[in-house]
């Protein structure tokens, strides 16, 4: 039998994408994306402490705790083949303090980041620095943003979403917090030398789609910035995680001497517009 061409052996590639979510949330924000991520993408969400079956142990709020949680089980697949990350909002910086602890630590290179929903470390908003914000001005924002359940329970002073998820949501914007003032840090921070995707949904509040161009400080690679329909949690249709797929596969085949792709662009798409 003849031996396998290079064409068979990219479509034999496979790739680990790691997901990190939003503030409050856990893996099941990436629980269609397996399919949606079409073949040779294996997505694998990494959850964070304080919630889902790891709900009963501490929250991270620092970057130092947050390496020392994850840092080292994704070095160990960093150096098993290839990857990417994505992170969405709060996931978007901590995908971004990964792959900035990754090189540090010679570890190699994931085949791209891919940010979404979240504005670049160096941006002010209104809810960066709210954690510590009582609930009557904490709670609009969260509101602004679709964060807050829907009916009388947000409203509902020591309800069970107040006791149970608003705290997870104070500590995931300290984290916050903490990661962009890390970023600015030149012992910690500065840009990535990875390809860099960047997602904006159209109709988000917070991260708006112009706002998301300045993405192009934190990378020395390339960049693409894309638009796709939706608010601040556009990642819920199918479309971002066949996109994201698609990129996998693409930056796949680039590692193995097929053409280069043409230069970075700028476009909405997503429900294509």
């Amino acid at each position: 039998m003849a031996s396998l061409t290079a064409v068979d052996e990219v479509v034999e590639q496979r790739v680990r994408l790691h997901c990190l979510a939003h503030a409050g949330a856990g893996v099941a924000s990436y629980q269609r994306w397996s399919l949606a991520a079409g073949p040779a993408v294996d997505v694998a969400a990494l959850l964070l402490p304080g919630r889902d079956g790891r709900r009963r142990e501490p929250r991270v709020t620092d970057r130092a705790g947050l390496l020392a949680d994850l840092l080292g089980p994704l070095l160990d697949a960093a150096r098993s083949g290839p990857y990417a990350l994505y992170g969405h909002s709060l996931g978007a910086l901590v995908a971004y303090t990964l792959t900035r602890a990754l090189a540090e630590e010679g570890a190699p290179p994931p085949l791209f980041l891919a940010v979404g929903a979240c504005l670049p470390p160096h941006a002010t908003a209104a809810l960066i620095g709210a954690a510590e914000a009582p609930d009557e001005q904490l709670l609009p924002l969260l509101g602004a943003l679709g964060s807050l359940p829907k009916g009388p329970a947000a409203a509902r002073p020591g309800g069970l979403w107040h006791r149970s998820v608003l705290p997870v949501l104070r500590d995931d914007l300290r984290l916050a917090k903490a990661l962009r003032q890390a970023a600015l840090d030149p012992a910690t921070g500065g840009p990535v030398n990875v390809p860099l995707l960047v997602f904006a949904g159209s109709d988000d509040p917070l991260a708006v789609p112009t706002a998301l161009q300045e993405w192009r400080r934190w990378t020395t690679g390339p960049i693409t910035v894309r638009t796709l329909i939706g608010d601040h949690f556009f990642a819920g249709n199918d479309v971002l995680p066949a996109l994201i797929g698609d990129a996998c596969r693409e930056r796949v085949a680039l590692t193995t001497g097929m053409p280069e792709a043409g230069p970075a662009e700028d476009r909405t798409a997503g429900g294509e517009r």
